[in-house]
């Protein structure tokens, strides 16, 4: 025996503000998903990009090669919009050569200056060494 699903219309207030009130009679449960695709579709096409931080980590005998990509990733994160951020970290007897990581930093500002600005620069805080590149 197969039963015949009933629609499940509902009287719904559309309008409650309005003089009088907009009431109609639907199907609520099929109007609040048409309502929430609405809005998720809205979010899909409008294009907001909110910039982000984005990290990338280093040590201070990290290869040319390595460097390399590691630059290029952040050529990638500037060209979206983002900011990034070198960290260099140091271990033990790696302090002594805090100078290396200036080096290593400064060429990073010199490759990135036809893409980015220096929002702060290269400074040491404990054991890492950070600098941070924002979009021109």
């Amino acid at each position: 025996m197969s039963r015949a699903r009933s629609a499940g219309l509902d009287l719904v207030e559309v309008a409650p503000t309005s003089d009088p009130p907009v009431c109609r009679i639907m199907d609520y449960g099929k109007w609040q998903y048409q309502q929430k695709r609405r809005i998720r579709d809205a979010h899909k096409k409008h294009e907001h990009h909110a910039t982000t931080l984005k990290e990338i980590r280093l040590r201070p005998e990290t290869d040319k090669h390595d460097l390399d990509i590691k630059l290029n990733h952040a050529r990638e994160f500037l060209e979206k919009g983002h900011k990034v951020q070198f960290t260099m970290f140091f271990r033990g007897r790696q302090m002594l050569h805090r100078d290396q990581g200036y080096t290593i930093f400064e060429e990073i500002t010199q490759s990135m200056e036809d893409l980015a600005k220096i929002e702060r620069p290269s400074r040491m805080a404990g054991k890492r060494m950070t600098l941070l590149l924002v979009p021109k």
